[in-house]
């Protein structure tokens, strides 16, 4: 089984979308999919509700999700590392002990060959409207991703 893993900074915005949006695309009985944070701020609670409905919206249920903070531990237990944005790349990099949990942590947007954008933006002080945006282009991402794995 191969085990994905995307991290934002509280989780409760992109990577419990990023989370949802692929777990939709790829087989369940081939891939695991969770998401955690590298702040602690918001432990325990759910995504943001503008997520929630954005995924709704999508048929994406994240709801059931619960926000976490990366751990050491994740770079055993995942195959794949995907990071939002420049800055949880670099703050996920720094925890890594070795060279080979450095290279299981990827930027998400360099997935996407589409894309000019290379950092998923964060919605959390926008509207609707950002949360939407950036459910768009976390779509087209994954789509790009589970196309890309051996299912």
């Amino acid at each position: 089984m191969t085990r994905i893993l995307m991290v934002c900074l509280g989780n409760i915005c992109r990577s419990p979308l990023a989370h949802g949006i692929l777990e939709s695309k790829l087989p369940s009985d081939k891939f695991y999919i969770d998401s955690a944070g590298t702040a602690s701020y918001h432990i325990g609670s759910q995504p943001d509700r503008r997520s929630i409905t954005v995924g709704k919206q999508n048929n994406i249920d994240i709801s059931y999700q619960s926000a976490r903070q990366f751990s050491v531990t994740d770079f055993e237990r995942f195959d794949i590392i995907y990071a939002m944005d420049q800055s949880n790349y670099s703050n996920i990099l720094s925890l890594a002990q070795h060279q080979d949990h450095a290279k299981k942590v990827k930027l998400i947007m360099d997935e996407n060959p589409f894309s000019d954008i290379k950092n998923v933006p964060d919605p959390y002080y926008g509207d609707i409207k950002d949360f939407e945006a950036v459910f768009k282009l976390l779509d087209e991402t994954c789509t790009i991703i589970a196309n890309s794995l051996d299912t």
